[in-house]
């Protein structure tokens, strides 16, 4: 079934943003206004659209600190936004200070504003590599963040999920999909509230994250808890009592699995030993490998005496 694209429409104006709704479901969009604008980045931390649509031509302050918090993170950075602006107000807008990926003039022309909405979402796919599942930044931005942290005071934190196979072989590949968005929003979200940071999508189950090093235990400690608490709900009550899920293994044999865990590798990126990105990847498998000895999500942080 072809995904139905998901737009956001900020507006304080609750007629305009009525209208926006409606002509875009009529569309064959799934659109939600919101015009509350003080829950506006908490609904978007917490169900991302695909596209948003914010209206600068009332609250034009307070709409473009929304603008500025999604553009100044990595994991929401890449949602397109479309900002209407008044067009008596098009050679005083401060076009330097608001982060628009496009713009349409007020009153709305719709066909205007449908061409807009397919021509952003075709660009973002072209000019970025984030990963078309999570939407968090690919290998070319990964491979430039842990490059960036060499030498510094910062950890790359590679993450794994275990027996990630066998629970996508028996309960299917959409929900297998959805545990790797929830481990995204998880560690995104974690990354965000401890200060700010990189995450990204490495592909499949293995994810990255670089945070200064004083902060790394702390952003693995709240990506475990709030991954291990959401991830029980994926089994039922008899999973979770008996801590184990029955799939098949590699040579077909039927075989008792641990419910889902992480298992996380800390590379301290300052020791002049990490020259470069190979190094820090090749550390990172060899501290996932202690990691996942354990069956519950757990951290390894390089210790050894560089």
């Amino acid at each position: 079934m072809k995904h139905k694209l998901r737009i956001a429409v900020i507006s304080s104006d609750q007629t305009l943003a009525g209208n926006l709704e409606l002509r875009l479901q009529n569309r064959g969009y799934q659109a939600i206004s919101l015009t509350r604008l003080s829950s506006v980045l908490g609904f978007v931390y917490s169900d991302p659209p695909d596209i948003i649509i914010v209206d600068l031509s009332v609250s034009a302050e307070t709409t473009g600190s929304i603008i500025g918090n999604l553009k100044g993170d990595s994991y929401f950075s890449t949602i397109p936004i479309i900002g209407l602006v008044d067009g008596a107000d098009a050679e005083s807008f401060a076009w330097d200070e608001c982060q628009l990926d496009d713009f349409i003039f007020t009153p709305v022309k719709y066909t205007e504003l449908f061409s807009r909405i397919t021509l952003s979402i075709q660009r973002i796919q072209r000019v970025l590599d984030n990963n078309p599942l999570t939407r968090l930044p690919g290998n070319t931005s990964i491979q430039r963040a842990v490059e960036n942290a060499l030498g510094k005071p910062m950890a790359v934190c590679y993450i794994d999920i275990n027996h990630f196979k066998p629970y996508n072989d028996v309960y299917g590949f959409s929900h297998g999909d959805e545990v790797l968005r929830m481990l995204a929003r998880v560690m995104a979200n974690a990354v965000r509230e401890s200060g700010g940071g990189f995450a990204g999508h490495i592909g499949g189950d293995d994810f990255v994250f670089v945070v200064p090093i004083d902060r790394a235990e702390a952003v693995c400690e709240t990506i475990i808890n709030n991954f291990n608490a959401v991830a029980m709900d994926l089994f039922d009550d008899r999973e979770k009592n008996d801590g184990f899920y029955i799939g098949t293994n590699r040579k077909g044999q039927e075989e008792k699995f641990p419910l889902l865990s992480i298992a996380i590798a800390v590379v301290p990126t300052a020791s002049p030993i990490f020259k470069h990105y190979g190094k820090v990847a090749e550390t990172a498998a060899e501290l996932k490998k202690l990691a996942k000895k354990s069956n519950e999500s757990c951290f390894v942080i390089d210790q050894r005496k560089k």
